[in-house]
């Protein structure tokens, strides 16, 4: 937990400097997500032109991370205005900021969970490290938590990137990892097992993967720029369930470009057979992230009551007459 905490130090630091090294309305809009396709919307989204569309001309550049602390740092330094992030670390942005970090959309769920190879059980685990793509990030809270709940919280949980992780379990050095899609259906391939699949451990089997977040400058100076980003996830989502197998394609071609590598289609079929695409933030299993962060001393609070920021979700709805708070799942 030293490591962790050290981060959140870290994160906190940067959070008290706010966005001083770029103006809120500077150059163009900044996107962050990382390549998995829990993030499948940015991921077509930037590779077919959906983004640069609904921004008409207004100028958009985008920045990869391999996980959320590493993109919410980003964001609070003011080197970021939207980005597509795991709920863990954008709880612990908008708790340790002060609020200056808002949920603005949901964008998946399901998709995450323990992949094993070699254990057949909770014991086996005993004496094993486990990966996570980065110590803080969702998975390394949820994974903590877990253990937590089956008296195992001295376990060793190791911070690797994803591909690291398949690069290890292929050579016979790791054995165990919470890791997000397509990095769990990979190993699964590969011969590992999913011991736990994350649904399993939340009421009706829906849980935030990966939601958008945005800053109070960007959502106060950029409204109208981080609105368009918006309407384009929006879009993209309604494409992934109108027809899901073309998605699954152009997600996958997208990924390709990406990281220089196409996953097989039995690993996207696997991997998207875990992972539902949605709009909806989620508010109430949010809040119940945000008590399993603090439990874990990741805050010093379980304070979610104003971070998601439903604003833009119900002017789009209106636009489009829907309603309400705007799109649901």
């Amino acid at each position: 937990m030293r490591s962790f905490k050290w981060a959140v130090v870290a994160l906190a630091a940067v959070a008290v400097a706010g966005c001083s090294r770029r103006k809120a309305n500077e150059g163009p809009l900044v996107l962050g997500y990382f390549p998995n396709i829990t993030h499948a919307q940015a991921i077509v989204g930037m590779r077919d032109g959906t983004f640069e569309r609904e921004l008409k001309g207004r100028p958009l550049r985008t920045r990869t991370f391999n996980a959320g602390p590493a993109a919410m740092e980003a964001l609070m330094a003011g080197e970021l205005d939207v980005a597509y992030v795991g709920p863990g670390p954008a709880i612990v942005a908008h708790i340790r900021s002060g609020g200056r970090v808002k949920v603005i959309a949901g964008a998946a769920s399901g998709g995450a969970g323990l992949v094993v190879r070699g254990i057949s059980g909770l014991d086996g685990l005993a004496g094993e490290k486990i990966a996570v793509p980065q110590i803080g990030n969702t998975q390394d809270i949820a994974l903590r938590f877990w253990l937590k709940g089956q008296g195992k919280s001295a376990a060793q949980v190791t911070p690797l990137d994803n591909p690291e992780i398949v690069n290890l379990f292929r050579q016979g050095l790791l054995k165990a990892a919470w890791v997000p899609e397509p990095w769990a259906a990979t190993l699964i391939s590969e011969g590992a097992t999913l011991l736990v699949d994350e649904r399993t451990l939340w009421p009706g089997g829906r849980f935030p993967t990966t939601v958008m977040v945005a800053t109070d400058q960007a959502l106060k100076n950029r409204r109208e720029e981080v609105k368009a980003v918006l309407r384009a996830h929006l879009q993209l989502t309604a494409r992934a369930r109108k027809d899901p197998a073309a998605f699954t394609r152009a997600v996958n071609d997208g990924f390709e470009s990406l990281t220089k590598k196409r996953l097989k289609d039995e690993v996207m079929t696997s991997a998207f057979g875990r992972l539902e695409l949605v709009t909806d933030p989620m508010q109430d299993q949010l809040r119940v992230e945000a008590e399993h962060a603090a439990a874990l001393g990741y805050v010093p609070k379980a304070d979610a009551s104003h971070l998601v920021d439903p604003s833009l979700l119900r002017e789009l709805g209106a636009e489009q007459g829907v309603g309400g708070s705007g799109p649901g799942r």
